[in-house]
């Protein structure tokens, strides 16, 4: 998957052509063909949209790997286990992956070619969650389960702002690709953005103790579809997603800078009669992650050694600015 759908021709006059006072071009007509044809084709996108920059994913990456890693009992403090953990943290092996319970999905997976298979867990998942609401909620719903009050940990003063203001940029791509759906299968703009108002969005970070399950091969979040229309994720620090194409080929997600990987829900599915598949993922322990991993660890004592050596010369750093950062 190495498609990446440009949006910034178009992305501006969304708001325009929902209110009928833009007309489509063939290029832009074309763009939302190949984009609905490319989600039939393979469940997921590539989308380069220019409002999310690299900088605001830095900002949330910093903020979350902060928070997961805090001790396990000062996270529990935000988990709502009496709402069944809809917002705040969810802790790991809560929640246990689909394919440990589905007989029709373990069938259709054992059916694949061996290359293609995913690793079966044993467990629940060892992943931290956080589930954050995003966008007004409705005023009156018979569902309080969907649209509980926010929980901000201690701690963290910027964490409403930071969660918001990249929530915010994912669901504004949501919409987005949704507006470019809807045209490319032929039916009015609004089709599937109308369907999603006030609907019960998330932003919803995981994070896996790598010193605990950093083994080759563990499973941290176990083959499973999201139960929601899209998915959208940000460039990653770290690999060991895999994704399943509409056809069963298992590949490796590897998002571009600037770019967002979009992936179809169970709701999408539902929503196109089976033309577009829920797409299948699993995150595990790979060779990659482990690299990954030895390189940041080499890169922090670099970070301690300069540290030691700033706090030698603290003084005279000090007088050049550079003391606090030591």
């Amino acid at each position: 998957m190495t498609t990446v759908f440009d949006i910034s021709s178009i992305i501006n006059n969304i708001p325009l052509l929902l209110e009928g006072l833009y007309t489509l071009t063939e290029d832009d007509i074309n763009l939302c063909k190949s984009i609905s044809d490319h989600l039939v084709e393979t469940s997921c996108l590539l989308i380069k949209d220019p409002r999310v920059v690299k900088k605001d994913n830095d900002v949330f990456l910093d903020l979350m790997e902060d928070y997961f890693s805090q001790s396990d009992d000062i996270k529990k403090v935000d988990s709502r286990p009496e709402i069944h953990y809809q917002v705040g943290s969810t802790p790991s092996l809560i929640e246990t992956p689909r394919i440990l319970q589905d007989e029709n999905l373990r069938a259709k997976l054992e059916a694949l070619p061996e290359e293609h298979k995913a690793i079966m867990p044993v467990h629940a998942d060892v992943k931290w969650r956080y589930f954050w609401r995003l966008g007004p909620r409705p005023k009156c719903s018979a569902f309080y389960d969907l649209n509980p009050p926010p929980v901000i940990p201690q701690h963290f003063p910027q964490f409403a702002t930071i969660m918001d203001m990249w929530g915010k940029k994912l669901h504004d791509t949501a919409e987005a690709v949704a507006v470019l759906i809807a045209i490319g299968f032929g039916l009015p703009p609004s089709s599937i953005l109308d369907l999603m108002h006030e609907g019960p969005h998330l932003l919803a970070p995981t994070g896996s103790d790598l010193s605990r399950f950093g083994s080759k091969n563990s499973v941290l979040a176990g083959y499973h579809y999201d139960l929601n229309l899209l998915t959208l994720h940000g460039k990653s620090r770290f690999p060991g997603l895999h994704l399943w194409l509409s056809n069963g080929r298992r590949i490796v997600a590897k998002v571009p800078e600037g770019a967002i990987l979009v992936q179809a829900g169970k709701q999408m599915e539902w929503l196109t009669g089976g033309m577009v598949k829920a797409g299948m993922h699993e995150v595990v322990v790979t060779d990659a992650l482990l690299a990954t991993i030895r390189s940041a660890e080499a890169y922090n004592r670099e970070l301690e050694e300069a540290g030691r050596s700033g706090e030698a010369k603290g003084e005279d750093l000090d007088k050049e600015g550079g003391g606090g950062e030591g």
